[in-house]
This record gives structure tokens, sequence and C-alpha cells, in this order.
């Protein structure tokens, strides 16, 4: 598990956001933290390919990960089962970061990931760390 200092690092760094699994419902949590992390000033692309091709939070809603174009982060909205595909996806796009929400671990791919040079944080939202480490 990341230090503080090294989770502060990370979302000091980062700039551009790939949020996996993105909702267009304003209740649901990938919603949320989407907006809050764009409020926060990081450019935040959706991905959701039911939903491609819409606008939202200021960027067209992509269908793939690797229609993202370069991202430092990718933030995955996506049951555990699946997030080592995703974990992967980031991998291949180049990605520095990779990220899973609450309740998502998925070990066998954090190694791979970390493996390819990626930083990896999992079970934790950043929507949650940005205030709690005073960012």
């Amino acid at each position: 598990m990341p230090s503080d200092s090294e989770i502060r690092e990370i979302l000091n760094s980062v700039k551009t956001i790939a949020v996996v699994g993105w909702s267009p419902k304003a209740d649901r949590p990938s919603h949320g933290v989407a907006a809050f992390l764009a409020g926060r000033g990081y450019r935040v692309i959706p991905v959701n390919p039911g939903q491609a091709g819409q606008e939202a939070l200021g960027e067209t809603v992509v269908a793939t990960l690797a229609e993202a174009g370069p991202v430092d982060m990718v933030d995955i909205f996506r049951r555990s089962d699946e997030a080592g595909a995703v974990m992967d996806e980031a991998v291949a796009v180049g990605a520095k970061v990779v990220w899973t929400q609450l309740g998502v671990v998925d070990e066998a791919a954090a190694t791979r990931a970390r493996a390819a040079g990626l930083k990896v944080v999992m079970n934790r939202c950043p929507a949650i760390e940005i205030p709690r480490l005073g960012l």
C-alpha cells in the first residue's frame, strides 16, 4: 500500500486522468469522483462504451482507454474481476499510474502493472484522499 507521501506525489504530479467506468448518472460514484477531479483542475476523460461520443466534463466520452489519448492516470470504476484487463490496458497506453476505487483489488494485475513501471493505488478513492491529505 502506498504511503501518504507517495499518494500525495501521485496526485500532485498527474494532470490527465481517464475514468474507466464513468457513468452519466449523477448519483453514481464514478460520476461524482470524475466531477470532483475535474473541479480540482485535472483533465478528466470519461471512458464508457455505452456513452461514447457524448460530452461530459468538457471532454468527449470515449469507448476505450486506447481512444482516450495519452493519460497520466487511469482511475478504474470496474469490479475487481474486470480491473486486471483495464490495468493491462493502462500499461499498453503508457499511463504512469493505475488507481482502483474502494473495494477493487487485483493483486496479480497490480504486480504486472508495477513490473511495467506503473505506480499502483488500489482500494482507495482520490476524492477522499485529496481532502484527507490537504491537497
